[in-house]
């Protein structure tokens, strides 16, 4: 081989692995989700599409079934650096950039259609948010509506004020708003509600039907409640700093890949949920709907949380404003379908 040419060849070799090596970044994710869960099975897929995409120069280490802590470990994790991400519940990144709660005012939405046409609207401010906030994020992921499970009937507010509650330890804003229904709640880890469900520090939890089946919350609750109480979303939170530390074209396929398998995550949540709720009524739960007149007690009580988490600064009123806006249209042509 002519020395020339076998010089060149060497540079080349050089220049490659010279430039892996600077570029290659391993995230390290953390989450909940357990090993085999949907949540796990996506987003290896979608790690390993991108680990091609980018000839390994990004791969994802996850750390899957709270083998890291809970949400707040996981975040203090990532601030020292020890992680980068995690999978976490939107209530755990309100300590950074508030107005991610709002989709959580208390009976806000009264349907899935309702929800689907402020998201259309108004994600993309919350994921802006998180990201000035020092998280890039690759979309929501709806969780579904949290209703009230107990072990006693709840029809009133009243009812609800008299159970114990729990509320998750390191949501502070959701604290304050079951607060405004006159209930002091019990701050528990996640990991800890089951436990506690069965010894009776608390008798009453708010999540979806697929967290309560998944979580195995449900072989402890007798009733829920047949009221939306909140709008749950979850997302994959990735440190700003340590992602851009990654070339702007891997960063796009970084984004593009994750965002499509979050999507997926996203529809399929939804579908499971609705089958979640057919195994809490085979399994003999009872689902209460109150009397009209207590209905106007609980959406009265939630525009007072509303109200409430404009006066503490966590929501601004034009931001209020916006949502009811998109729910008023979405009430309109509701209305105009049905006269046609």
């Amino acid at each position: 081989m002519n020395l020339k040419i076998l010089k060149q060849l060497v540079l080349m070799l050089l220049i490659l692995f010279t430039t892996q090596g600077v570029y290659a970044v391993d995230l390290k994710i953390a989450t909940l989700s357990p090993e085999g869960s949907m949540w796990m099975e996506k987003m290896r897929k979608g790690a390993k599409q991108v680990a091609q995409k980018t000839d390994n120069r990004v791969t994802f280490k996850f750390y899957s079934g709270g083998v890291m802590g809970n949400d707040k470990a996981v975040l203090r994790k990532i601030r020292i650096g020890q992680l980068h991400g995690g999978a976490v519940v939107a209530g755990s990144l309100s300590q950074f950039f508030p107005a991610n709660q709002l989709y959580a005012q208390p009976l806000k939405f009264k349907s899935l259609e309702e929800v689907d046409y402020v998201r259309k609207h108004m994600d993309q401010y919350i994921i802006d948010g998180l990201e000035n906030a020092g998280f890039v994020t690759f979309g929501l992921i709806g969780g579904g509506f949290a209703y009230i499970m107990s072990q006693n009937p709840i029809n009133t507010v009243q009812d609800l004020v008299e159970q114990k509650v729990w509320i998750p330890d390191n949501d502070k804003i959701s604290q304050d708003s079951i607060k405004a229904f006159g209930v002091t709640p019990i701050p528990l880890p996640i990991a800890d509600v089951r436990t506690s469900l069965q010894s009776g520090l608390i008798n009453t939890v708010a999540t979806s039907p697929v967290g309560a089946v998944i979580l195995q919350w449900h072989t402890q609750i007798k009733y829920i409640t047949n009221l939306p109480l909140i709008y749950l979303h979850a997302v994959l939170a990735v440190d700003k700093t340590q992602f851009l530390k990654i070339p702007q074209q891997d960063r796009e396929i970084v984004s593009q890949v994750m965002t499509a398998a979050l999507k997926e995550i996203d529809i399929q949540n939804r579908e499971d949920d609705i089958k979640a709720i057919e195994t809490l009524k085979a399994r003999g739960v009872i689902f209460i709907t109150p009397p009209k007149d207590d209905l106007d007690g609980w959406y009265e009580t939630g525009r007072i949380a509303s109200k409430k988490m404009v006066e503490a600064g966590i929501l601004s009123q034009d931001l209020v404003d916006q949502l009811n806006l998109h729910l008023t249209t979405v009430h309109s042509s509701a209305n105009t379908t049905n006269d046609q």
